[in-house]
């Protein structure tokens, strides 16, 4: 619902004689069908969209309830009938009409502030190996939020040697549509710095335009928040999740399923932003405060338990330190390598395990040498290649990176991860075939992928995050 609705129906109070000064009587309610035409649609608002109302907004939703009907021809009970059906097209533009969706950029500056300071630099640092950070606006609304994440991302994450995914997410399609075309008034920048504006807008009509170059940096996505999807909502996802005022308009069952699937959407030591207005019990996230303002955060866990470690005990050094990879711990891994001697330390499997953490721990020089001592022993080892592919990514040498991808791919046609990194790095250099065809082909050999190469080069990231990511960057180049 627009601000000025709101405003108008908050100016139609009852003046104690029954009567609404602009409209005259009040109706009295309806009862058919298990209720009022209002409680009728309060349940199919609950039971539909999870969206919860009170008695007290009852006016809103009878002059909502009226509208809607009399836009479709039908009376009342005909289209809460035909809402109780599979009408997903009303549905959205009913969420649309009884929310409010008014907003504006850099609202809640303090929450962008302790994003600036605290929370980047603690995701660039974790991030430092994969050099890709995923940021999502959960109920985006028109766009400002999203655009408010890429203003702040594009001053703290470098421009080069970087990858940056920014989503905005909403129900309504035409708050989206005016997300995507970036075109707002000048009131929605009332808290924007003027060196903000003046960097990143530019006159529109009676307006302004989002500068292009943010706008294609925030990629904007129908769907409700509510629902579940397997590659918006995959484990381990992102780094920042914003979902401020959006739990508000929730019953309880539809608020508690939200925050566990953008919880578990979360990476590890990835951060969440709700709305003042909203809370946040029987959560295992970690509060913090900073800038004036609470944030939280999904601390990974730093040890295994006892039973864990006893097992990994028995286990070779060199299977310990995979398992470790796959769970982010580099430098752990690096350290239990550290503890191999003799002959053992020489061979083939542990010197690809330690280039694979030297990599991830940003050491690309030393990871690169150690594939190379690899390959002089054996030219045809894809996995050697396909890890000083990565280092040659890494340092900006897209043409050797590129090769030495297409040469581990060849050796093995069922290696999935070179397939992958061709097609991310084909997208990053704007050669959209060659990043359809390779993503399309990493989608599928990800299915029979060996686990241990998805920990040795992963970055991390399991099998399902690595097959979303890949659906997410094909959907990006549609």
């Amino acid at each position: 619902m627009s601000r000025r609705r709101d405003e108008r129906l908050e100016r139609r109070r009852d003046d104690g004689t029954g009567w609404r000064r602009d409209r005259g009587p009040a109706r009295a309610p309806a009862t058919a069908g298990g209720g009022s035409p209002v409680e009728r649609l309060r349940a199919l608002l609950a039971e539909r969209l999870g969206l919860a109302f009170d008695p007290r907004k009852d006016e809103q939703l009878a002059e909502v309830l009226q509208q809607r009907a009399a836009q479709h021809a039908l009376s009342e009970r005909g289209y809460l009938d035909r809402l109780g059906t599979a009408w997903q097209a009303e549905l959205a533009a009913l969420a649309e009409a009884v929310t409010v969706a008014e907003t504006y950029f850099y609202r809640n500056a303090e929450q962008f502030d302790a994003l600036a300071d605290v929370v980047l630099p603690a995701r660039l640092r974790a991030r430092a190996a994969q050099r890709r950070l995923n940021l999502l606006s959960a109920g985006c609304a028109t766009g400002e939020e999203a655009y408010t994440l890429a203003m702040v991302a594009a001053d703290r994450v470098p421009a080069t040697r970087w990858e940056l995914s920014i989503v905005g997410l909403d129900v309504s399609r035409s708050a989206l549509r005016q997300a995507m075309a970036g075109r707002y008034s000048r009131w929605s920048l009332r808290e924007t710095p003027e060196a903000v504006r003046e960097r990143w807008f530019h006159p529109a009509g009676d307006g302004v335009e989002v500068d292009q170059r943010l706008r294609g940096r925030v990629r904007f996505v129908e769907h409700n928040v509510t629902d579940e999807h397997p590659v918006l909502f995959a484990p381990d996802t992102y780094d920042v999740i914003l979902c401020r005022n959006v739990l508000m308009y929730l019953t309880p069952d539809a608020a508690a399923g939200v925050v566990a699937r953008i919880t578990r959407a979360l990476a590890p030591g990835g951060f969440l932003f709700l709305g003042h207005t909203d809370t946040l019990t029987g959560s295992a996230l970690t509060l913090h405060q900073s800038h004036g303002t609470f944030y939280y955060e999904k601390v990974p866990l730093v040890a295994a338990p006892a039973p864990v470690r006893a097992a990994r005990a028995q286990r070779p050094r060199r299977d310990v330190a995979v398992g470790l990879l796959a769970e982010e711990r580099f430098a752990d891994a690096l350290a239990v390598l550290d503890g191999i001697g003799g002959a053992e330390a020489d061979r083939a499997g542990v010197l690809l395990v330690r280039a694979a953490a030297l990599a991830q721990l940003g050491d690309t020089g030393r990871a690169a040498e150690l594939c190379r001592r690899l390959l002089e022993r054996d030219t045809l080892h894809p996995d050697a290649h396909h890890l000083l592919a990565t280092c040659l990514e890494g340092d900006e040498d897209h043409p050797a990176a590129i090769g030495q991808y297409r040469v581990a791919a060849l050796l093995d046609p069922a290696f999935a991860l070179p397939r992958l990194r061709l097609g991310l790095l084909a997208r990053r250099l704007g050669d959209r075939p060659t990043a359809e065809r390779e993503l399309d082909r990493a989608i599928e050999l990800l299915a029979r992928e060996h686990d241990e190469r998805i920990a040795l080069f992963g970055g991390g990231f399991g099998r399902t995050v690595l097959i979303a990511l890949c659906r997410a960057e094909l959907a990006a180049t549609s």
